[in-house]
């Protein structure tokens, strides 16, 4: 785990758009509340949330459990705490063997708080894993503030995976491309790398198949894998489209 930096800092983050990015959303800190948990470097929640509330701090911890929404399914990031958001709290707390309410109080937001680095990645995944283009996010088919954004719901997806196979490391070898990245490896013109919601997997202690399969249950929109046109030394997955292909693996 990457060490933890003090302070606290008001985090940058972002909702899901309608469309094919998630859109950037800036935070402001919310009003202090009943919540007892000391304020934390990332973002800090001041209240109870359950299903009705709505809000930026909704729509953080939207951001957070998007890994966790069901088989085959994507959390809209919306700001609204419908009943897909309980679902996927509920499937996180489950994961983390907290009571499985489906309300995000006190024992959610601290587990929350230990998993997340001051600029709001998850512990186990960097902003420069999802960037091997260029540092400033810019040159894709959306805004450098949207496929930043976009990577960082993501990583959190990458890390409720990662929890799911037994924390064994995940290996990220790109994300985000600007077209001229894109264009440089030979990427589709349509590539959801162009977005930021994309990233390549190494196979790992885990395996690509092993990998393209979990995928599924982890709010991703596709996973390409073995047996795919030129998937064969890594797994792709991304928050759009709607693509499962590995064929060895039997999807």
């Amino acid at each position: 785990m990457r060490s933890r930096l003090a302070g606290v800092a008001v985090a940058l983050v972002a909702g899901a758009a309608a469309t094919s990015f998630v859109a950037p959303v800036a935070v402001s800190a919310p009003a202090p509340a009943a919540q007892s948990s000391a304020a934390d470097g990332c973002y800090t929640w001041g209240r109870t949330l359950s299903r009705g509330a709505s809000g930026d701090d909704v729509r953080n911890l939207q951001i957070r459990v998007a890994g966790y929404p069901g088989r085959g399914a994507r959390l809209a990031i919306d700001g609204q705490y419908g009943p897909a958001t309980e679902a996927a709290v509920t499937r996180f707390q489950r994961a983390y063997g907290l009571a499985a309410d489906g309300i995000a109080g006190e024992a959610t937001f601290a587990k929350l708080y230990a998993l997340q680095e001051s600029d709001c990645s998850p512990a186990n995944f960097d902003f420069s894993e999802l960037n091997n283009c260029n540092a400033d996010w810019s040159g894709g088919k959306t805004s450098a503030a949207g496929a930043k954004a976009n990577a960082l719901v993501t990583m959190w997806k990458l890390q409720a995976m990662r929890h799911a196979m037994g924390d064994a490391p995940i290996v990220v070898n790109g994300g985000f491309r600007s077209v001229s990245c894109n264009d440089a490896v030979g990427g589709a013109p349509n590539s959801r790398h162009l977005y930021g919601d994309a990233a390549d997997l190494a196979a790992g202690s885990q395996g690509f198949c092993a990998l393209v399969l979990q995928a599924r249950d982890h709010g991703f929109g596709e996973a390409l894998g073995p047996g795919y046109p030129g998937h064969d030394d890594h797994v792709h997955v991304a928050g759009g489209g709607d693509v499962w292909s590995a064929p060895d693996c039997g999807m």
